[in-house]
């Protein structure tokens, strides 16, 4: 077996192997062809000091890198695992050492413990396929452009209530064609400089409207074309329930939805929408929301979570959260929208599974 701490430039391989006394470590290229030479040179050598060697497990933590290793490891026979980075525990010193060779350390007695079935040594993530991991890039570079969006308009205001000027609109199609006509709240025309950068953010605004807009196109056209493909109809299952639009319907198939959750309390896990209790003694009280899951499921369900309030005031969770909230101060009303997620969330999941719809809910008429 060996543990991979993966670096930029260079990866650290630390095995073990039975026969040989030596724990082997190795720094190398980021290159999987080494990688594959080197746990071959050590199953040889292990092989030539009398031991048979029919399995080799390799197991490296999730990050930068991705899974395209632990595929590419599959593929030439070679056991793959990638581990959680929060699963596994660590020393709780003030100011602990911390280096590539412990760290392999301690990934090795993590994945050492795991492979032995004892529990709580270490979680792995599900190593999911090229065409699965390439349906979540709209959605995720959709996320990524609305908020560039975001942040290119709120930069414009900026600069505009930095001169004095608060009642242009910097999101109207035509805005860059009334720069020139616009005076500051001294009378002046706006400087050059302020001037070439509001032409240029407007520039770089327009080109993200357009992605964005190709993008939700480009998704609807694929649902047109193929509504029976792949996980497409659970995206249009989850389109026909009112307040919730293809945008998060495609979020949550392919973030939340589609994976083999064991139960209610899985599909609650791993969105973070489950509370952190901390207990000792006497001493009972809750920290908040444990926020270990999908972060992109989390803050999709809390803001669907106000809309389903808008939108399906009629349900039976609108009615819960009503009867619960009626004369409660907004603080109350922030922490029980988080329930409501976790139910909504639960509540969809069983929808799209079994087919059962949430209680009182609308549904979008067929066209």
């Amino acid at each position: 077996m060996a543990v991979i701490e993966m670096g930029l430039k260079s990866w650290v391989v630390a095995g073990l192997a039975p026969g040989l006394e030596r724990q082997p470590l190795k720094r190398q290229a980021a290159d999987e062809n080494l990688l594959v030479k080197l746990l071959f040179r050590w199953r040889d050598e292990a092989t030539e000091a009398g031991s048979t060697i029919k399995r080799i497990a390799v197991a490296f933590e999730a990050g930068r890198d991705g899974f395209w290793l632990a595929r590419w490891l599959r593929a030439h026979g070679i056991e793959a695992h990638v581990i959680h980075p929060n699963s596994v525990p660590v020393p709780r010193e003030h100011r602990r050492p911390k280096s590539d060779r412990l760290d392999t350390a301690l990934l090795m007695r993590a994945f050492l413990g795991w492979l032995r079935g004892e529990a709580k040594h270490c979680s792995m993530a599900a190593i999911p396929s090229l065409a699965e991991e390439d349906a979540r890039r709209p959605n995720r570079e959709h996320e990524h452009l609305v908020g560039e969006r975001t942040s290119i308009i709120n930069r414009m205001k900026a600069a505009m209530v930095r001169l004095g000027m608060r009642g242009f609109n910097v999101k109207r199609r035509k805005a860059s064609e009334q720069l020139d006509k616009l005076r500051t709240a001294e009378g002046e025309a706006l400087p050059p400089n302020t001037l070439a950068e509001l032409r240029r953010d407007m520039a770089r605004l327009k080109l993200v409207r357009e992605q964005i807009a190709a993008i939700e196109k480009e998704r609807l056209a694929r649902l047109r074309r193929a509504p029976r493909q792949g996980t497409h109809p659970m995206i249009l299952m989850l389109a026909k329930v009112m307040g919730i639009g293809v945008e998060t319907a495609d979020m949550l198939v392919h973030e939340v939805l589609s994976r083999p959750l064991r139960d209610e309390r899985a599909v609650g896990r791993y969105a973070g929408l489950t509370g952190a209790p901390d207990e000792s003694g006497q001493r009972r009280r809750e920290k908040g929301l444990a926020k270990a899951g999908n972060a992109r499921v989390r803050r999709g369900m809390i803001q669907l979570a106000w809309r389903w309030l808008m939108f399906q005031k009629g349900s039976a969770l609108a009615k819960w959260f009503t009867a619960r909230t009626a004369h409660a101060p907004r603080e109350v009303r922030k922490t029980m929208i988080v329930a409501v997620a976790r139910k909504l969330l639960i509540a969809l999941w069983r929808y799209v599974s079994v087919g059962e719809v949430p209680a009182g809910a609308r549904l979008r008429p067929a066209v």
